[in-house]
């Protein structure tokens, strides 16, 4: 293994992997971007070039560096075209039972010095790495959301992650100009670690009736300048990753000050999982939105 990467694969077309392939692509790299459907590569590569055609009308980006980047995405309807990249990123829904399947086709197809990373955020690197033919090939890198904006990636080893695949990956992240953490291998990391209980200790205080969705976000807004509410975020990041992970964090740990609110679960049963479901804790169907409670 070289440590060399020119091409990298994108498992997912949704809003982590097209930002990844829209960084990637923009620091150089050659992206093979796959999903389940052709309509949802096509929708991914459609976001790409709306987030960059946006950062060019604010001039962080030369119109010129946007037409290469673009021209250096291919989209890959099948796994299979994936064969020949040096870095596969597995960027699908945070669903254990899906990422192993995605393994278990993947792998065999790939060259076998190709590196594998997932960009879960909460799910045992070492598990996950078990279930490939490369535990010593496997990492988790972890980019926040969104890909093009946000700074920090988290860098998470398997017990069998070799220093080289480390190392390769550390180099990988840092071509795309962002800062990196590393973290250990326990449930949800670092971010989501601190993070996700806050949310969802912000979602106990609407269950409980100690203030209104409006109240809470204000609160947290004006009172501890966050740039977003909690439950502002929420709907951002999607209530059913929320969910799941405080699922990973409640059964990894085993503590109950990371019980999943039952409200964040009647949500979820509801299918109102925020903004991409168009209804979350707010209502996205109105301009501006509004509280649904």
């Amino acid at each position: 293994m070289t440590g060399k990467i020119e091409t990298v694969g994108i498992v997912g077309a949704g809003q982590m992997g097209s930002g990844i392939a829209h960084v990637s692509a923009l620091a150089g790299y050659r992206v093979k971007l796959y999903d389940i459907s052709p309509e949802r590569i096509e929708a991914g590569i459609a976001t790409i070039s709306g987030n960059m055609a946006r950062q060019v009308s604010s001039e962080k980006l030369e119109d010129k560096e946007r037409q290469k980047a673009l021209g250096r995405i291919a989209p890959a309807n099948a796994l299979e075209d994936l064969a020949d990249c040096d870095l596969v990123i597995e960027a699908a829904t945070e669903d254990e039972t899906i990422k192993r399947k995605i393994f278990a086709q993947l792998c065999p197809i790939l060259n076998p010095e190709a590196l594998v990373a997932t960009n879960t955020s909460s799910i045992s690197i070492t598990r996950l790495a078990s279930q490939t033919d490369r535990a010593e090939r496997f990492i988790g890198i972890h980019f926040m959301n969104p890909v093009p904006v946000m700074k920090l990636v988290e860098l998470v080893r398997g017990i069998a992650t070799e220093d080289l695949t480390f190392d390769t990956a550390r180099a990988f992240v840092e071509s795309l100009d962002k800062t990196i953490t590393v973290a250990e291998d326990f449930p949800a990391f670092i971010v989501n670690r601190i993070l996700l209980p806050m949310i969802n200790e912000a979602i106990y205080t609407l269950y409980e009736g100690v203030g209104s969705v409006e109240a809470i976000d204000t609160a947290m807004k004006l009172g501890a300048n966050h740039p977003m509410g909690p439950l502002q975020l929420a709907d951002f990041i999607g209530l059913d990753t929320c969910l799941s992970i405080m699922q990973v964090l409640y059964e990894g740990l085993a503590d109950s000050k990371y019980r999943p609110c039952p409200l964040l679960v009647k949500y979820v049963e509801a299918g109102w999982l925020g903004r991409k479901a168009g209804r979350g804790f707010y209502d996205y169907r109105e301009d501006p939105p509004v509280p649904t409670r």
